[in-house]
């Protein structure tokens, strides 16, 4: 079905928020999978770390396969959806082990490598110019879509926590059933040969990409490791100072305004430049990391306000930071770059995950989180390092 090209990038930003609700569905229903299976404040790490894994070692099939770039990439979205959807509400069913719970969970990050990076491939199609902005807007879905479900089970608590997997993995099937329905081939699509992982490898070349990448990686040793654990530093800071904390609304709250923050990100970028904007908000996500420890002993307004702004600093540039990457790879290979790109950070978040569910049996919870501006650090070196050679290609994203 043929729709007028002005809706197709609304399109793909509602069908990327649905289907990425299928991310953190595990984590909205933690307090009663705790309580089932009897878990320790330490398995949040597994069962998150169990999604990532998953993602990872789908982003590493799919790119090395090249399949968003030799097929369809809207019937690949549609399909990763409905198994993703799938695996996502199995773990409902009575009796399962724990190692069937996160074997679920890892197929259900399998399926989301055929979502989110297949999302941006489908987008970069479709915009020759205005990438950064239509990225911006499709990470906001993605921060959106990994917040939603926690408002879900804040909604669903008189009702059993399986009511939220059943909706998410609803959603999942609407938004996939979205892009196959009306979003085509995009007009800048250049379908790619059988895959040879040698030209992927060979785009780290390209000093600039590099530097992308590099600063991407940084960027992702905090995201995904903060976004698992706001749960935890509420209901810790609760306990602590011995206030009544709504926890589903305000995880939702804390994670889900970083869609805003990367939507404002993509204009602000315009104005400011993308380098300069990442720059900032890698910066100011790292004193977050360092100042946290005196935040658990503010008054719940300042707390909460921290929480909410350190979620702003920590996506606010990973939008800019896909949209270098995708800007700097040939079109026959950038699905499979950004996919790989996307692998890559997800192997790094495991790696933060775990460590920080480590740590947490040693360390009282509010300096843990000093350990996550490791990342940010990082990223500003890679940055630094940016090859300034004028004869090559410059960084330059159109919004």
């Amino acid at each position: 079905m043929n729709v007028p090209a002005k809706y197709t990038l609304p399109i793909i930003v509602i069908a990327q928020f649905l289907c990425t609700t299928l991310w953190f569905a595990g984590n909205a229903v933690m307090p009663d999978l705790m309580q089932s299976w009897g878990l320790e404040n330490s398995d949040l790490g597994s069962i998150t770390s169990s999604v990532q894994l998953g993602f990872i070692v789908g982003t590493l099939s799919y790119a090395f396969f090249t399949i968003s770039d030799r097929y369809n990439p809207s019937a690949v979205f549609f399909i990763s959806a409905l198994f993703g959807s799938v695996f996502n509400v199995l773990i409902v069913i009575d009796g399962i082990s724990f190692s069937m719970l996160l074997t679920f969970r890892f197929f259900t990050g399998f399926f989301l490598a055929g979502i989110y990076p297949v999302g941006m491939k489908i987008a970069s199609d479709y915009f020759a110019r205005g990438l950064g902005k239509a990225l911006s807007l499709l990470v906001g879905a993605l921060v959106l879509g990994t917040a939603f479900p926690h408002l879900i089970s804040g909604f669903l608590s008189a009702f059993s926590w399986k009511s939220v997997l059943y909706a998410t993995s609803t959603l999942a099937v609407v938004g996939g059933s979205m892009i196959f329905l009306f979003v085509k081939p995009g007009p800048y699509r250049r379908p790619g040969k059988k895959g040879d992982f040698r030209n992927i490898v060979k785009a780290y070349g390209n000093s600039n990409f590099k530097a992308a990448s590099l600063g991407y990686f940084g960027h992702m040793w905090e995201l995904y490791t903060f976004w698992a654990f706001v749960p935890l530093m509420l209901l810790t800071y609760g306990k602590a100072q011995d206030v009544d904390i709504n926890v589903p609304f305000l995880a939702f709250l804390i994670i889900g305004m970083g869609s805003l923050a990367c939507i404002i990100g993509g204009f602000l970028s315009i104005r400011f430049g993308e380098k300069k904007l990442i720059v900032v908000a890698l910066a100011a996500s790292g004193l977050c990391c360092l100042f946290s420890p005196l935040m658990f002993h503010a008054p719940t307004y300042l707390f909460i306000g921290f929480l909410i702004f350190w979620g702003w600093a920590v996506i606010i540039d990973s939008p800019l930071l896909s949209a270098l990457v995708a800007f700097h790879v040939d079109p026959e290979i950038r699905g499979s770059a950004l996919t790989i790109t996307n692998s890559i950070g997800f192997i790094i978040t495991i790696l933060s995950i775990q460590l920080i569910s480590t740590v947490l049996n040693y360390i009282p919870l509010e300096y843990v989180w000093v350990i996550l501006a490791i990342g940010p650090a990082l990223g500003l070196y890679a940055l630094s390092k940016e090859d300034k050679n004028p004869n090559e290609k410059q960084i330059k994203i159109d919004l």
